[in-house]
């Protein structure tokens, strides 16, 4: 049934093409496990030819941490997977970076994905979320305050390179489908410690909240996501078009290195657009000089929408050390520092 259903989900998003070359990031544990289980069966049982490598990679942090390299290997020789392996001291890296080893570990995954993609030669990255994590995710969103862009949670498909097959079905399908296959997967006892914020969503407030409140609450957020997805993406064609009528000039370098990156809007045209597409406008014109809006946040772009609404010459914002936006005769200048 699991595996109908993650068919069912790949066709809906279009997610997996004839002819694809898949890098899928196995990490041992049930989630994993049923992803790649379920792709070499859909594989060998349907009408879609794909090609899969698995990437693992061992954060070292806990004692279990080579069993379930091991396991992976094992694993993958039994089905004729070709595996790569990457060791890393992620609690090193976070010390080093100065950041979460949440964030650390997640970077050093994203990497060595992007990696084994190019030494093999793959247009896709395949990672196991589900429904839960998305769920989660649209919390901890809601939680930090984020705008209506988080409530789509985590998308089935990314830049038309990272895939979620997994993203329809629950942990509880998840976990069955390992039972009835046999699959044995590694379970990391870490995602029972309550200190990352993840982990208190998921072992203390969606347990808390199904048994007061709705103990469908996955399924809703779920629903939640996805209209707050579809929405978002009609908002975002709109942002595009009004992008274009009200663009003057655009010089973008072919990398994020480049440092002459610079946008002017026509600043007559954009004060005359509706606030939530104003708002978005700023964001995605942002994006595209610095190659990310991350770290803008929703008051950096209510000042610079006061800055062009009082039209006063020769004023700018620095909403980060990376860029300044300036208002100057009739013109909104984006210019990357």
């Amino acid at each position: 049934m699991l595996e109908k259903k993650i068919l069912s989900t790949i066709k809906k998003y279009e997610l997996i093409k004839n002819g694809d070359n898949i890098v899928v990031g196995v990490s041992g544990g049930p989630d994993s496990m049923a992803l790649l289980n379920s792709l070499i069966n859909i594989r060998k049982n349907s009408n879609l030819k794909f090609d899969i490598a698995v990437a693992h990679i061992n954060h070292m942090i806990r004692a279990e941490a080579d069993e379930e390299t091991k396991y992976v290997q094992n694993f993958c020789n039994e089905n004729n997977i070709e595996c790569f392996i990457k060791k890393e001291k992620v609690e090193e890296i976070a010390k080093r970076d100065k950041i979460g080893t949440e964030e650390a570990g997640r970077k050093v995954r994203y990497s060595f994905f992007d990696e084994v993609l190019k030494q093999v030669n793959a247009n896709k990255i395949a990672t196991a979320h589900n429904a839960n994590d998305n769920a989660e995710t649209v919390l901890m969103n809601i939680i930090r305050g984020a705008g209506t862009s988080g409530l789509k949670g985590i998308e089935p498909i990314r830049e038309n390179k990272y895939i979620r097959s997994l993203i329809e079905c629950t942990r509880t399908e998840i976990e069955e489908y390992c039972e009835e296959q046999n699959l044995q997967p590694k379970i990391d006892k870490s995602n029972m410690e309550n200190i990352y914020t993840r982990n208190k969503i998921r072992n203390l407030l969606i347990p808390y909240i199904k048994e007061n409140f709705n103990p469908n609450i996955i399924s809703a957020l779920n629903k939640l996501s996805e209209l707050a997805a579809n929405e978002n993406s009609f908002i975002e064609n709109k942002v595009q078009e009004s992008y274009k009528q009200v663009l003057i000039s655009e010089m973008l370098g072919n990398n994020e290195l480049e440092s002459k990156n610079k946008i002017i809007l026509d600043l007559k045209k954009f004060n005359k657009l509706d606030l939530v597409i104003k708002n978005r406008l700023m964001l995605y014109t942002i994006g595209r000089v610095l190659g990310t809006s991350k770290n803008i946040e929703k008051v950096h772009i209510e000042d610079l929408v006061k800055l062009c609404s009082n039209n006063i010459g020769n004023k700018y914002l620095t909403p980060n050390k990376n860029i300044k936006v300036m208002v100057n005769q009739g013109k909104v200048h984006f210019i990357k520092q």
